[in-house]
């Protein structure tokens, strides 16, 4: 319920006035059905905009301190990050990664848009980098399309350090489905992962049609303050 609150009522419309979000290739995102949107991260503001311009409600995996943290804070923050499409990441299983695909797959099963982000981490310099296969994996395991997104202006709303929000456009961009169909999937665990590599890296340079960014083919390293 907060969720179409937060989009329609509370944080949406002035996010609509002050940054005015355009969005081209809405076809793209199908009516129902299970699909992996796949975007470059720029800001933390990335979440709030890819929603706002897309029917559907979206899913985001969400480290799970953000669901546990103590006191009416936490019981606040939990609240918000739950009623706001966010999914905490399971890490009763296993490590990180193998968690946020289970979670990813559960969700799928469901039949949800899940948005993930292939770099793994905010860019933190504004460039594209190289994407992590697990994306693929899930969309071969569960069969599902990946739907490439890609977000200009928002390291401008929101940049990263000290929280900020600034009146600049931004734009979404939709692009056609990368569809499981497409691959003959092989059974042998080395010829399957090269072919999640391929097909990362053509999701990568997807979204980097989209974005106009300059691409670096290594991963990104997790955004710092400068000292």
């Amino acid at each position: 319920m907060l969720y179409w609150l937060v989009k329609h009522v509370s944080v949406g419309p002035t996010i609509r006035v002050i940054n005015r979000p355009v969005v081209e290739g809405l076809e793209n995102i199908p009516v129902d059905g299970p699909a992996l949107l796949a975007g470059n991260h720029l800001s933390i503001a990335d979440w709030l905009f890819v929603p706002l311009v897309v029917p559907r409600r979206i899913s985001y995996l969400a480290k799970s301190d953000y669901f546990t943290a103590p006191g009416i804070s936490g019981k606040l923050q939990k609240f918000f990050y739950t009623q706001t499409g966010q999914v905490p990441i399971d890490r009763t299983g296993g490590d990180a990664a193998t968690a946020a695909l289970n979670t990813a797959k559960k969700l799928l099963a469901e039949g949800r848009l899940v948005g993930m982000y292939p770099e793994g981490t905010r860019s933190p310099d504004g460039r594209l980098y190289r994407g992590r296969t697990g994306l693929v994996r899930i969309a071969f395991e569960a069969n599902v399309p990946i739907i490439p997104v890609g977000v200009v202006g928002t390291d401008k709303v929101s940049p990263p350090g000290p929280f900020s929000w600034h009146a600049e456009r931004v734009q979404v961009k939709i692009a056609k489905p990368i569809e499981p169909i497409e691959y003959d999937i092989p059974s042998d665990p080395d010829e399957r992962h090269a072919l999640e590599r391929s097909v990362t890296d053509r999701l990568m340079q997807e979204i980097q049609a989209l974005t106009g960014q300059e691409y670096v083919d290594e991963y990104a390293k997790k955004w710092r303050p400068q000292s």
